[in-house]
């Protein structure tokens, strides 16, 4: 059963008008998030290099990839709360921090075991930073358009991944592998800087504190809200324990699907972003010739942005996502099943990463449109932070299969089974209970 809107302030919130101000904070986001795509990209392009480097066979590194996704499933579910109780700004600062000095370190180990301490921490920061930026960037957007921004934002994550594939194309055969990682910590580190100087908070948040700044009371009345006590009421801020919400009031079913989705979705993105560099290398690439191969995959993700958060706002995520993820199938399989020349292989990959990474950016927009604003980071947070749990296993599935003397395209076949599990829970989100909406505001009762 929805909830009516009444609070004036949600009203406000819920209908604002896209201008300077929602551009700021969506491009900002998008750097965020740009930042959290090369970073988790930069590993798998660097693998190649460093099999010679320390003289370690590719498997051997299943170890750095299982803990840099175990830091991200730890920050991400650290992130709901946090976010949806303290702000989203502190954590974002935070979450740059973190994973941009760790990127920093990565360039200066020598060994395995530092290198996988040191992504352990990239994937912390990496983890809460990629759900308060796009709960941030889903405040600052009017109900009609929160997908469709939510998910422009996310294209950060491919073109920061498509930026690592063509950087290390060119940097690896001067520069060597730490090069990579260089790049991967010194940009975070300046966008600190930026966000904290032109980052807002949250509108929410802001409207609830008593003591506001003029600054902040003049950006409260950019949005039509009028600052003082009556602009904090109704607000539609999380009252009680953030997780527990996920399974109340109706949302149970839609928190379960969206953990199965992202579950499935993350292993197959995982399976191919620390696989295929890799994967195309033992196939007879050279390592700068693997990286930017797979950089199309990115390429494939940023263009799902341009229909498929218009037809998620449009038609649901129980069509619009389902279908994307079902085509995800046939490109999976070509690349599993076939040699190609490097030309036709290029424009697989492309549909590949339009299907397996834009449908993860689908969902991302979709779990962002589908729980209201008080539980929005939280239900984001532990959709991913779940979901790390198939970025987890993608490492140890990928290492194991090619230890095992199976032909290297191969390992990607058991991605056609969980991109079909996607594909029919995300139909199935048809039938969640109900649909999000802000909370009532009853003072004037």
């Amino acid at each position: 059963m929805a909830e009516t809107v009444f609070s004036a302030t949600e009203r406000a919130l819920e209908n604002q008008r896209i201008g300077p101000l929602q551009i700021r904070v969506a491009a900002i986001c998008t750097l965020v998030q740009m930042c959290d795509g090369y970073d988790v990209n930069s590993i798998g392009v660097s693998v190649p290099s460093l099999t010679h480097a320390w003289n370690l066979p590719g498997p051997a590194f299943t170890q750095a990839f299982l803990w840099s996704s175990i830091g991200i499933m730890i920050g991400a579910l650290s992130a709901g709360p946090i976010g949806d109780r303290l702000g989203r700004k502190p954590l974002l600062l935070a979450s740059l921090t973190i994973f941009g000095l760790a990127s920093l370190g990565s360039a200066f180990v020598g060994s395995l075991g530092m290198m996988t301490i040191m992504r352990f921490f990239t994937g912390l920061g990496i983890g809460g930073a990629f759900p308060g930026a796009a709960t941030l960037t889903g405040d600052y957007a009017p109900h009609r358009r929160r997908a469709l921004m939510i998910m422009v934002s996310f294209t950060g994550a491919p073109i920061g991944g498509f930026l690592c594939g063509q950087l290390a194309a060119v940097l690896l055969p001067t520069f060597g592998w730490p090069s990579i990682f260089v790049i991967g910590g010194i940009f975070p580190l300046a966008l600190v800087v930026v966000m904290a100087l032109w980052l807002p908070e949250s509108p929410r948040f802001l409207a609830a504190k008593g003591n506001l700044s003029p600054h902040q009371a003049a950006l409260l009345r950019r949005l039509d809200i009028t600052p003082g006590r009556t602009a904090a009421a109704g607000l539609d801020l999380a009252q009680g324990n953030p997780v527990k919400m996920l399974f109340g009031k109706g949302y149970g079913l839609q928190t379960v699907l969206l953990w199965v989705i992202f579950f499935c979705s993350l292993m197959n993105l995982f399976l191919f972003v620390y696989w295929l560099p890799e994967v195309l290398h033992l196939t007879g690439m050279t390592p700068p010739e693997a990286a930017r191969a797979t950089s199309y995959r990115e390429l494939g993700a940023i263009a799902a942005v341009l229909y498929l958060g218009v037809l998620i706002d449009r038609f649901g995520p129980e069509r619009a996502l389902a279908a994307n993820y079902a085509a995800g199938i046939l490109f999976i399989a070509a690349i599993a099943l076939f040699a190609m020349p490097y030309l036709l292989l290029a424009v697989v990959i492309f549909f590949s990463g339009l299907t397996i990474i834009g449908s993860q950016t689908g969902a991302n927009a979709a779990c962002g449109k589908l729980y209201p604003a008080r539980m929005r980071t939280s239900g984001l947070g532990w959709a991913l932070g779940i979901g790390r749990l198939g970025g987890i296993a993608a490492p140890v599935l990928g290492g194991y299969l090619l230890s095992t003397g199976l032909p290297p395209r191969q390992i990607f076949l058991s991605a056609c089974l969980f991109a079909m599990i996607a594909a029919v829970a995300t139909g199935l989100l048809a039938l969640r209970g109900v649909h999000a909406q802000p909370l009532a505001d009853h003072s004037a009762a």
